[in-house]
């Protein structure tokens, strides 16, 4: 594999894939049917051919394994897990319809595998805008008045002429 096909490769995994796979979760449903798996190889066998630059008539697969890229409905599917399990460790999930649609797929990723029904150590980001300090920039003439000492005993001071 040359350079110009890993190139071609990062392009397409960069900016192709993720604009197919952009809200996997709630597509999911309509990407397990056989004509939705076919029109995702078929954009993966395009890329795929124009990276590798090989014949047409090479097999998907193939080309698929040369530049090391699993079946796009696989990475459809994977997004959409990982989506699920994101939300639901978050509790931003409800089971409405538990069995039906987008919702079927964290069902699915739980019984598969016990461990992913633990908890998990997410802790949601808190933003504090407000500062918790205070700049103080003195000019030439507050230094000289004072005799080199800091205006306040617990500040940090630093200094920024060199060394002091």
């Amino acid at each position: 594999m040359g350079p110009e096909t890993q190139g071609g490769s990062w392009l397409y995994v960069a900016i192709i894939r993720p604009s197919v796979t952009f809200a996997s979760l709630v597509r999911w449903p309509g990407w397990q049917t056989a004509s939705a798996k076919r029109k995702l190889s078929r954009v993966q066998r395009l890329a795929c051919l124009g990276i590798t630059g090989d014949m047409r008539t090479t097999p998907t697969n193939t080309v698929e394994a040369l530049v090391c890229l699993p079946p796009l409905d696989f990475v459809v599917s994977s997004e959409a897990r990982s989506a699920a399990h994101r939300l639901w460790s978050l509790g931003c999930w409800s089971y409405l319809h538990p069995n039906r649609g987008h919702s079927s797929i964290l069902m699915r990723l739980q019984q598969s595998d016990p461990i992913l029904n633990m908890g998990v150590d997410v802790v949601r980001p808190a933003y504090n805008f407000e500062p918790q300090y205070r700049v103080t920039m003195l000019t030439r003439e507050d230094w000289t008045k004072t005799t080199c000492a800091p205006p306040a005993v617990n500040w940090l001071l630093w200094f920024t002429d060199g060394p002091r």
